[in-house]
């Protein structure tokens, strides 16, 4: 079959503008100057585009190389573009071919851009989540600016930012690699090791062995100095119940140490992320003298179903229940086994109760009688927390008009884990007491806080209390295989979260409201000092006025048997 003639010539139409062109289309003039170089014509440039002349050093990216570097340069872009047929089959492709990505930066250029990082805007304790899309998956931060952006190809945030705004290094923020964008290459160079220990600090097992015996001081950017370890946490707007459970946490050697050291890469995100947290508090080469636990919050809010977030106050205590329960099954421990996390190796406790029914009875006058079953139960159950009950406060006022505020010593409200108190709840009589093994440490939950239908009440007696050597022998049923009679057993003091009641002024009808203030003292090993922490501010106190404020939470830690370990 012939075929049909043209109506025009091609050459005539070859340079006209199409009146519905969608696509740009191009066509490969051979010159003489690509001829002269050596250049076969598949590798020559075109010499129109649409009507518009480009050179072909422009066209081949020589414009942003180096003038020395330039032949080498050009020699690499004519190998690496693409043939006149592959442009011709491929309609759809854009004669702006972009150039290709470096593997390595060019030679004598390896620190280019590096002197653009501004240090002091890098925090990377938020989430890390892109600015752009929200997107938490291959992160990277711009070193420039510190956002987040998601990606380093062509067609990503970061690639685009880099071209729009001109920031051109960043940082993956899972595998802590430098890049350089648009180019792509790696940077591989010592001066940003400092920059990579901040977005993932790690210590040796020696360093974090000495951190309770040596006395360190270290620096931030701003030349401020901060000890590693006491540093304070960002109150985003109402998380300071969070903050004191974290701090006082990390002050607990045995899991501060774990979650330093052991490789939680494979656990879920709430033991990666606290593990991470823990490790900025004790970072000894930080950016600045605070942490932010926003990343950690956010997954919290997640997984408790807004039940703890950082825009509602809740109970420090009821956010620890929650913590510790979850941690341990995140770590892979058992509902039902004891000992199968770090959780319950640290904190859990075996306790007796001995429980006797109270039924009441009318005698012959039709008097209402209440007599003892005869029979007593006897239950064995495991504790992370003892609880301590406070007497009643006071309700009236002195001769002066104030209130009296009660003193009672912390082994008085012990006594109810001595086996000889009883304690009436609803229709049954119960007596507790602590079977030994005691574990390593101890946590009292001093219960100050009481709701009813109508009112929640709090209660401000002071619980005195010594700062080391509490016997808690006691209040532990006698062992001779596990403990011999008579022997003490003490527990120190490791951290205390603290209550106070702020009066703030209220508009409505009620009149004045209260507002909680928590904060945590922790003890400071190398220096033998006590330091109080609320949110961003760490201060020292006296270790004769710790039980000045409301406690609400303490940590004891079992003092160490030298006697068993010589006798060994």
């Amino acid at each position: 079959m012939a075929k049909r003639r043209a109506e025009e010539p091609l050459e005539e139409l070859a340079y006209r503008d199409s009146p519905s062109s969608k696509k740009v289309r191009v066509e490969f003039i051979p010159d003489e100057s690509t001829r002269s170089n050596g250049f076969s014509t598949s590798s020559a440039a075109p010499n129109r585009i649409n009507g518009y002349e480009f050179e072909e050093d422009e066209r081949n990216g020589n414009d942003i190389l180096a003038a020395a570097d330039q032949l080498e340069e050009e020699l690499q872009e004519a190998a690496a573009s693409p043939s006149p047929s592959e442009l011709e089959d491929e309609g759809d492709r854009s004669a702006f071919v972009t150039h290709s990505r470096q593997n390595a930066p060019v030679e004598g250029y390896t620190d280019l851009y590096l002197d653009t990082i501004n240090r002091s805007v890098l925090d990377f304790d938020f989430e890390k989540l892109c600015s752009v899309t929200l997107s938490n998956i291959n992160v990277y931060a711009c070193l420039v600016c510190g956002k987040y952006f998601q990606g380093r190809g062509p067609k990503s945030q970061a690639y685009f930012h880099a071209l729009e705004i001109g920031h051109h290094v960043y940082v993956n923020m899972q595998t802590k690699r430098v890049y350089v964008l648009p180019e792509g290459y790696e940077v591989k160079s010592k001066s940003l090791d400092d920059i990579k220990f901040v977005v993932d600090p790690r210590l040796s097992k020696e360093e974090v062995a000495r951190l309770d015996k040596e006395v360190k001081e270290a620096f931030d950017l701003g030349g401020r100095k901060y000890r590693p370890g006491f540093v304070g946490m960002n109150n985003i707007k109402a998380n300071d119940y969070f903050n004191v459970i974290i701090q006082a946490l990390a002050h607990i050697p045995p899991l501060r140490n774990f979650l330093m050291l052991e490789d939680l890469s494979e656990k879920p995100e709430l033991i990666q992320r606290l593990s991470v947290l823990v490790r900025k508090i004790w970072n000894i080469r930080a950016f600045k003298s605070h942490v932010s636990p926003h990343e950690l919050l956010q997954q919290v809010s997640r997984q408790s179903q807004k039940r703890f977030d950082l825009l509602h106050q809740s109970d420090p205590v009821d956010f620890l229940n929650w913590f510790m329960n979850n941690v341990h099954l995140a770590l892979g421990g058992s509902k039902t086994k004891p000992g199968t996390s770090i959780i319950h190796k640290i904190f859990q406790g075996r306790l007796k109760v001995e429980s006797q029914q109270i039924t009441a009875k009318a005698d012959a006058g039709d008097r209402l009688r209440f007599e003892d079953a005869a029979e007593v139960l006897v239950d064995t159950s495991r504790y992370l927390m003892l609880t301590l009950d406070l007497p009643a406060a006071p309700l009236f006022q002195d001769e002066l008009d104030k209130n009296i505020i009660p003193q009672v010593p912390l082994t008085s409200i012990l006594a109810k884990y001595d086996g000889l108190k009883a304690q009436e709840h609803l229709n049954t009589r119960k007596r507790y007491r602590l079977l030994h093994p005691l574990p390593p440490y101890l946590l009292f939950h001093i219960k100050r806080f009481s709701k009813n239908k109508f009112v929640s009440e709090r209660n401000p007696t002071i619980v005195t209390f010594p700062v080391r050597s509490l016997d808690m022998s006691p209040y532990v049923e006698p062992n001779p295989s596990l403990h011999s009679p008579g022997e003490p057993i003490w527990y120190d003091l490791v951290a205390n979260v603290t209550h106070e009641a702020v009066r703030t002024r209220d508009d409505s009808v009620e009149g004045e409201a209260e507002k909680k203030v928590w904060r945590v003292q922790v003890r400071d090993r190398a220096r033998d000092e006590w330091l109080e922490i609320q949110d961003l501010f760490v201060e020292r106190v006296a270790t004769e006025t710790l039980f000045t404020k409301e406690s609400y939470l303490m940590v004891w830690e079992r003092r160490k048997n030298t006697k068993k370990k010589t006798g060994g």
